[in-house]
């Protein structure tokens, strides 16, 4: 959806596609994903506090263990970008300019933000799933609705807790689906297909926009922060995506496909990490070499024709970031630290991602403020016991 372009001689950062071509917000339907990520999350998660319970592992060190693999890898990223940040300033690159591009790059780490806390929960709320079974699930859903109530009636910061909510709800599936308490394929087709349907009446008929992505200048955003369509999404993802298990099974029974996906999930975070960073180093190349590329305009037939160009350069691109920072995502053997540490630590790294998801690093009398929560992240992952350079 990220659509820079050059205009009278200015870099527009902040194109996008959803904005300018509307049609396209449909497509998010489709790859707005993290619903899936929260998933299988819940089924990973599961298993792995299982196994750390039948072995007699602590929390403190299956905690450990989860934070080495999810912080390890997204402490080079943030030292990258506070030293571009501090070497622009000294270099003259306008501050505001750094401080979008830091922006746009650091999307990604929302999600972490997010995800680390549900991990960090992931013992209360398996316990939970034990006790209550899919009323666990359906107490967050009748949350959600809730939460949305009072968004739309006035209590607009209420909306936040939603953050929480929708994905935790989402990670409880993972729960079900393991425990087969989703039903066979048309059970789980039935599921969501009947979310599908609500979700369209709902943007149709009531105050939710399209896209499942933010879109520039609308009121309302269905995933700053998360809504109810954003949990009705994850709900018509996973039903079709359990209903077409069996399949996938008897695909990835076969060595090749199961050789591409072990070997693909083996870089995930790294590219999940440095896409972005990859984009706003091409377009930092492509304006040094006279905007080449940069001047079709979003949505145009030449900017339609420019993309297989693009998406070649682009994949070479994080191709090279990969084996560069790869190394990080192998992570550390686990450690025995105390909880209590792997909590605090993990607070202030998801505190840190999600203030530089929203703010980015740098801007006109800001690098002072950033940097200190550049450092909350690297402080978070010492207190947790988390070091990128130690792998295993």
């Amino acid at each position: 959806m990220a659509a820079p372009y050059v205009v009278d001689g200015e870099l527009n950062l902040t194109g996008n596609m959803l904005q300018s071509r509307p049609w396209t917000q449909w497509l998010t339907w489709l790859f707005q994903v993290m619903p899936v990520f929260f998933m299988v999350g819940g089924y990973s998660n599961a298993i792995s506090w299982r196994s750390a319970l039948r072995d007699g592992r602590s929390y403190g060190e299956w905690l450990n263990g989860r934070l080495q693999r999810l912080v390890g890898p997204t402490l080079p990223l943030l030292m990258m970008w506070a030293l571009l940040a501090v070497v622009g300033r000294q270099l003259g690159i306008d501050a505001d300019l750094v401080k979008t591009g830091s922006q746009l790059a650091l999307i990604p780490v929302w999600f972490l933000a997010v995800y680390v806390a549900v991990v960090v929960l992931a013992p209360l709320t398996y316990a939970a799933w034990q006790r209550f079974g899919l009323s666990s699930f359906w107490i967050l859903f009748a949350a959600v609705v809730l939460d949305d109530v009072l968004f739309f009636t006035g209590t607009r910061a209420a909306g936040w807790f939603n953050y929480a909510f929708i994905w935790l709800a989402v990670h409880q599936l993972g729960y079900a689906w393991l425990d087969g308490r989703l039903g066979g394929s048309y059970r789980t087709l039935a599921w969501g297909g009947s979310a599908l349907a609500l979700l369209l009446v709902l943007v149709q008929f009531g105050p939710y926009p399209l896209s499942m992505v933010s879109v520039p200048g609308e009121d309302v955003s269905n995933s700053l922060p998360p809504k109810f369509p954003m949990l009705l999404l994850g709900i018509a993802q996973c039903g079709l995506l359990l209903a077409l298990e069996r399949p996938a099974r008897r695909w990835l029974s076969r060595l090749k496909p199961w050789t591409t996906v072990v070997l693909v999930n083996g870089m995930i975070m790294t590219v999940f990490l440095w896409h972005l960073t990859a984009a706003m180093l091409i377009i930092t190349i492509t304006v040094a070499l006279g905007d080449v590329g940069l001047t079709a305009y979003p949505g145009s037939g030449s900017w339609w024709l420019l993309r297989p160009l693009w998406l070649s350069i682009y994949a070479m691109v994080l191709l090279g970031f990969v084996l560069v920072f790869l190394r990080f995502e192998r992570g550390a053997r686990p450690q025995s630290i105390p909880a209590w540490r792997q909590v605090v630590g993990a607070t202030l790294v998801c505190v840190g991602l999600s203030l530089l998801a929203l703010m980015g690093i740098g801007g006109e009398g800001r690098l002072a403020q950033s940097m200190c929560v550049v450092l909350m992240p690297f402080l978070g992952a010492a207190i947790a016991g988390v070091n990128p350079l130690r792998g295993s």
